[in-house]
Order: structure tokens, then C-alpha cells, then sequence
């Protein structure tokens, strides 16, 4: 029978710890504050936004979220993160992405303070983190999935750990984290050759592809830790991930769901980064 894998139950073990942290800047003083930053209205970045709004709420930081149309131009875009960047009441900011193509990513990631950078998008912030520097943050979902591995008390000294997806908001900066636990790392991509096999090859999967129900029971060994970091839009229309959650159940020890999981996770992470933050003050 495998063990559910609920982000809730982690986000609500580090709730407490928070309340704390955020109750003691409050007396100092300090009202911890999240900005926001939304292009369009993708599905997906609304689904993470009302989670993130939620949390904040629960933990007491004040969140703020700064709307932006579709066919903003890169001017107006960049002007409005910079006015954000050097305001002081703001600890963190949250920039959605992927961006719309006709703007350009790497100018924020050159210009936000890493300081404020919660989601580790800078160039700084990413050096620290593959440098094995703790005083950097990690993107918050790469950081969500080492939490849920601490909370289930899934040991990763020696284990083999297969990664689907290379992206530098998961699999690079996790692959990272995983390696200082002493794990035995695999990063696979759409290159791969002999993919399911390298799955199979795994004690412990985290599929981050971003493709629905990409990982099928054939590609899963049993007993393996299945942790799927997916958040995608099945032919239903209903949120699923990257791993055929029912078929591959059944075989692994523990898994984590879509919804429910990981991304419950995250915005609690993203709540302890703005903390740290705004501690630093």
C-alpha cells in the first residue's frame, strides 16, 4: 500500500514555525510583504497566485499582487519591476512565469535584488545555490521537494535519484540540493535516450517534464519514492501532472498527488523565503 505523499500535511508542519517568525517581525516592527507579478491570465499561474495569496494570508505577510495585460511592452514591464525592486516595504517579489515571448526574461533577472529574490531567479541567487552557498534561495518548487522528502524522512544518502526535466526553476537547482544530501543523481530531458529504463533504474523519480501523464507504471520501479512536480491540464480539462497518478500507485512505496501536493508545498516555501527576507532588514 503506498503513503500519499500530501503537501498540506507538510505546509501545515511548517506553519507554525512561520507564524512565529512573522509575529516576531510584526513586534520588531516589520510587516513581511510579498509582491506579485502577473502577465495575462494563464490558468496555471492563476491556480499558483490564489495558492500563494492564501498562504501569505494564513502566515500573516501581506501580499500584493500587480496585474499586467498580455501585450504589455517590455518598457512598461521593466518600470513597473523596478519600481517594486527598490521599494522598501516589499521583501519579496514573485515574478510568474514563463513570461509571454515577446518579452525578455534575462533583463530582471540581471536587475532584481537577490535580496528579494524569493524564487531564486538571479544570477546570484543560482550561483550560491550550485555553489552549495545556504545563504542563496532556491526556486521555491526545487525547495518544496527537498521538504517533502525531510517530512516523509526519506533518506537520500547514496540513493538513486532520476530527474525528468533540466529546467533552472526544478531539475538543475534540485539536482543541486540532492547532491549536498549525498544522493546519486541522473538528469534526464528530451535527449534521453532510453528513457523509461532510467526511470525504472530509480529508488526515487521526480518527474518536473511539464507533459501530463508523461510517466507511466512501465516506467517506474516498485518500491520507487515517486514525487510528480507537474502541474498540467488533462483532455478533461482537469489539473493532473506528469505521472499517470492511478496507474502508478499501486507499485511505488510513496507518491505525491496532483493537486495536493507539491504545489502545496511550495507557496509555504515561498512564505519562509520572504521571511528570511525580510529578516535580513
Amino acid at each position: 500500500m503506498s503513503i500519499i505523499m500530501r503537501g498540506t500535511d507538510v505546509a501545515k508542519s511548517m506553519k507554525e514555525e512561520l507564524c512565529k517568525e512573522v509575529e516576531d517581525l510584526k513586534k520588531s516592527g516589520i510587516i513581511p510583504c510579498l509582491s506579485i507579478i502577473r502577465v495575462g491570465a494563464r490558468p496555471d499561474d492563476l491556480s499558483y497566485e490564489r495558492g500563494a495569496v492564501k498562504r501569505m494570508e494564513l502566515t500573516g505577510i501581506e501580499c500584493r499582487v500587480t496585474k499586467l495585460s498580455q501585450d504589455v511592452s517590455q518598457e512598461e514591464f521593466e518600470q513597473t519591476f523596478l519600481r517594486l525592486n527598490e521599494d522598501p516595504s516589499v521583501h519579496g517579489i514573485l515574478l510568474l512565469r514563463p513570461l509571454p515571448k515577446t518579452l525578455d526574461e534575462e533583463s530582471l533577472q540581471a536587475m532584481i535584488d537577490p535580496k528579494k529574490d524569493v524564487d531564486g531567479m538571479s544570477p546570484v541567487n543560482m550561483a550560491k545555490i550550485f555553489s552549495g552557498d545556504e545563504t542563496g534561495f532556491a526556486p521555491c518548487t526545487a525547495q518544496a521537494v527537498m521538504e517533502m522528502l525531510r517530512y516523509y524522512g526519506i533518506g537520500l544518502k547514496g540513493k538513486k535519484v532520476t530527474i525528468v526535466g533540466r529546467s533552472m526553476v526544478v531539475g538543475r537547482p534540485l539536482a543541486m540540493r540532492l547532491l549536498r544530501e549525498h544522493a546519486t543523481i541522473t538528469v534526464c530531458h528530451t535527449q534521453t535516450e532510453n528513457l523509461a529504463m532510467e526511470c525504472r533504474n530509480a529508488q526515487i523519480l521526480v518527474a518536473a517534464a511539464g507533459k501530463p501523464k508523461m510517466i507511466t507504471a512501465d516506467m517506474v520501479s516498485d518500491g520507487a519514492v515517486v514525487i510528480d512536480v507537474g502541474i498540467n491540464m488533462d483532455d478533461a480539462g482537469s489539473l493532473c501532472g506528469d505521472v499517470d497518478y492511478e496507474a502508478v500507485k499501486h507499485k511505488v512505496s510513496y507518491i505525491s498527488p496532483v493537486p495536493g501536493g507539491v504545489g502545496s508545498v511550495t507557496s509555504s516555501v515561498l512564505a519562509k523565503h520572504v521571511v528570511k527576507s525580510a529578516q535580513k532588514i
